[in-house]
Parts: structure tokens; C-alpha cells; sequence
């Protein structure tokens, strides 16, 4: 499939989302399921960047509320996620006070699985992010790089959406993300090649059988040094 195809596939995609969107809203429950397999295994994701292994149930509790407050939702598809995105962080920060849990960045993120995501921004991070070693690096970002980071490439969020979940500006999202990605990229890329360790340097090799020690600057008087002098 060429990438065209791809894009017009995922357009057509987006369009059945949206329109799902406004029939669950109106109460139709195949469309609400339609959406829930859209949009949950992204909160996994984002949730289980923060709180690890008890993801599930900060999700079934944002889940909770988004189904309740659904109907008063206004906005579209992207907006939709942004709002789901935003009471799953909700959920999880309140869920780490009750725990009394570690920051975000330090907690075990081996719940993430393979991210999907557009290549059009730093693509040897976001290639490398395929694998569980990848995505645990994600906690190791300062937290705001983070999160801007799960949110542009989990969450799949604009850096306007994204700018409303975390309470600041679109500029700064997109300035968090870019730093985040550089900096896993230049983890992710390949190391340098080294000399093999046995390569001993030219200067300081042993000198070839008859060199005379004045032609590597020996002042130890050596045999053969009074001969050149």
C-alpha cells in the first residue's frame, strides 16, 4: 500500500470516527464502542507513563466520567481526544496522590507497547519508540518533555489539543516535544564505530627491528644514539 493510499485510508477512518462521535453523543451505543477502540488503548499508554501497572484502573474511572459528560462534550474528533486525554491525567495524578506515588518520570512504563505514529517529526526517535527499551526512556525525559511527548505521539494530539491538557500554549507543547525527541533520538542512535582494541596507535607502536631510538625522540641514550649525533 503507497503512502497515499495509507493517507486516504486513515481520512476515511477519521470521518467514520467523527460521525461516530455525534451518534454517541446522541446515545448510540455501537458508535460509543467505536470509540472506545479508538481512543482507550492511547489512554493505556498516556495512563501507564504514570502510573504504571494501575493504568486500567485510572482509565475505567475516566472512562466513568467521559461516558457521563459525553452528551455535554462540544468539539470534534481531535478535540475529543484531547478531552479524554485530559481527564485520564486527571484521574492519574489524582490516583498518584491518593499513593503517594513516585513523579511520573520515574515509574516503570513496561505496560506501553508499540506506539503509532506520524513520521514527520524527529523520525529516528519515533521509529526507535517501537521498542520496550525505547519507551522507557520516555521516563527518564524531564517530566514536561514527557508528556508532551506521549501526548503528540500516543495521544496523536495536535500541539493546540495538547496545549489544553497540560494548561500551556501550543508553543511551548511543540517546544517540550521537539526537545524530548531530539534528546531520545540521540539516544537511540547507533554508537560511532570504535578501533578494534587491539589497534595500538602509529605513535606509540614498538618501532620495526634496526629503527634507532633518535627517530622517535628517545633520549635515553640507547644503542645507536651517539651515531647520529
Amino acid at each position: 500500500m503507497t503512502k497515499a493510499e495509507v493517507r486516504a485510508e486513515d481520512v476515511v477512518k477519521e470521518d467514520e470516527l467523527s460521525r461516530a462521535l455525534r451518534a454517541a453523543q446522541n446515545g448510540d451505543e455501537a458508535s460509543f464502542r467505536l470509540l472506545y477502540r479508538d481512543v482507550q488503548p492511547r489512554l493505556i499508554r498516556f495512563a501507564g507513563a504514570m502510573v504504571g501497572g494501575d493504568a486500567e484502573d485510572v482509565t475505567s474511572e475516566a472512562w466513568l466520567q467521559i461516558s457521563r459528560d459525553l452528551h455535554a462534550f462540544r468539539g470534534d474528533l481531535d478535540g475529543f481526544r484531547g478531552w479524554t486525554a485530559t481527564i485520564t491525567r486527571h484521574r492519574a495524578l489524582d490516583h498518584l496522590r491518593r499513593r503517594s506515588r513516585r513523579p511520573a518520570s520515574d515509574l516503570p512504563v513496561e505496560e506501553l507497547v508499540t506506539m503509532a505514529a506520524e513520521g514527520d517529526t524527529e523520525s529516528l526517535a519515533l521509529d526507535g519508540l517501537a521498542t520496550g527499551d525505547a519507551l522507557r526512556l520516555i521516563c527518564d525525559l524531564p517530566r514536561d518533555q514527557a508528556e508532551a511527548v506521549l501526548l503528540r505521539v500516543v495521544m496523536g494530539l495536535d500541539a493546540k489539543s495538547a496545549g489544553k491538557v497540560l494548561g500551556k500554549r501550543a508553543g511551548a507543547v511543540r517546544t517540550a516535544a521537539y526537545r524530548g525527541l531530539r534528546r531520545l533520538a540521540e539516544r537511540l542512535a547507533p554508537p560511532s564505530p570504535e578501533a578494534p582494541a587491539d589497534t595500538v596507535p602509529p605513535e606509540t607502536a614498538d618501532p620495526p627491528p634496526g629503527a634507532l631510538p633518535a627517530q622517535r625522540g628517545d633520549r635515553s641514550g640507547g644503542p645507536g644514539a651517539e651515531g647520529v649525533r
